[in-house]
């Protein structure tokens, strides 16, 4: 009989472990988020480094460089006169975007200054929305959207206090002050604080958890009674030990961020797809009606592609010598997400590089990926060995 009771409590004590384990994560909420933490942490790390180490995305001849792809999105997004904007210095909004989602990521795997993180990744993903998800159809099929909405779950909640440099130096400053460290919330049913409350029955506390009291609960008060010049002082130090250790932290991953674009550079960073040499955004206007010579016949051997802008749209475009005295030319604006694609004359493609949509060069239809259509075709022919579209 003995060995049965203690054989059934071992077996039990296990669960109950287990069962303070998850109340303790539950009424903890910082738990709960750092799986979200870690997440857009190491998402937008990546992004960040991943831009720095590609050397094309400044690259002005590159058709996959911000300033590309900034030149084909600024007439399809709602804050376009803003993109048009950023067009007269591509190189430096390239380097804040990345240093921005580097700077994000970082502090918020570290849960420093963790709301602002957030504020500022809620808005990065934001003018990613609209701009290169915007034509994304339908929308929830763009990651954008959903960044900010997963963003304000920070915003909201912080680092929660779990693996918080924040956190940290605020019990930090606590202990510089002489005080313990910051006390946990911890969840109590009602019935339980009313049978531990001194008053009985005349305890303020109600069924729902409010207490009924003018000044509050007494026995149980919701918050650490501190007096208002030490709150303000412990916030005061928090604030100043923060700066250091985000001017600290924003120091190293400059550092990284220089070391990963060199690194990038002398490997090569990401693969590109060969092009021909292709011009660079135009600010002319596009004119009704008109056509303009992209190249000539003998200039553009079969397999070839060169771009060109659109004289009706400004939008760039891509000119196919797709056989022998047979020319096509499509639009470069994806039609998934607005990204110009690229041209692989080894394939004969049309890639996309943001979202890895593939369409045949020869016909402009999706081959593989998001894209919901193929991409638009435009008026191509040959006059006097001239190659014209419009």
């Amino acid at each position: 009989m003995l060995r049965d009771v203690a054989r059934t409590s071992g077996r039990k004590a296990p669960l109950e472990h287990r069962d303070q384990l998850w109340h303790r994560v539950r009424d903890q909420p910082g738990w709960l988020i750092l799986p979200l933490r870690a997440f857009l942490g190491v998402t937008f790390t990546y992004a960040a480094l991943q831009k720095f180490a590609n050397p094309g995305f400044l690259d002005a001849s590159d058709p996959t460089s911000i300033g590309r792809q900034m030149a084909a999105l600024q007439h399809s997004s709602p804050i376009g006169p803003l993109v048009s904007l950023s067009l007269h210095a591509p190189v430096v909004v390239g380097l804040l975007i990345a240093t921005g989602e580097l700077l994000v990521g970082v502090a918020t795997l570290l849960g420093l200054w963790a709301r602002a993180a957030a504020a500022a990744g809620a808005l990065l993903a934001l003018t990613f929305y609209l701009t290169v998800s915007w034509n994304t159809t339908p929308y929830y099929v763009g990651a954008d959207i959903v960044f900010v909405f997963a963003w304000s779950v920070i915003i909201a909640f912080g680092a929660g206090g779990v693996l918080s440099v924040d956190a940290w130096l605020r019990n930090r400053a606590r202990r510089e002050l002489r005080l313990g460290p910051e006390p946990a919330v911890v969840a109590v049913a009602v019935p339980r604080l009313r049978a531990l409350c001194a008053r009985g029955g005349t305890c303020g506390l109600a069924p729902d958890g409010q207490c009924t009291r003018p000044a509050g609960c007494p026995v149980f008060p919701v918050e650490e009674q501190l007096r208002p010049g030490i709150r303000a002082e412990i916030q005061r130090r928090t604030v100043v030990k923060g700066g250091a250790a985000a001017a600290a932290v924003g120091t190293l991953a400059v550092m990284a961020a220089a070391l990963t674009a060199m690194v990038g550079r002398a490997v090569g960073g990401v693969t590109r797809v060969a092009s021909p040499a292709a011009p660079g955004p135009t600010s002319a206007q596009p004119t009704s009606g008109a056509t303009s010579a992209v190249g000539t016949v003998a200039s553009l051997p079969v397999g070839q592609a060169v771009s060109f802008t659109n004289p009706a749209d400004g939008n760039p475009g891509w000119v196919v010598h797709s056989a022998a005295d047979t020319f096509v030319a499509f639009s470069a604006v994806c039609t998934h997400a607005g990204c110009p694609v690229q041209y692989d004359p080894s394939s004969v493609q049309f890639l996309c590089p943001c979202h890895g949509g593939v369409y045949d060069g020869r016909t402009g239809q999706v081959l593989q990926g998001p894209p919901p259509a193929p991409l638009p075709s435009i008026r191509v022919h040959v006059v006097g060995g001239q190659i014209r579209v419009g």
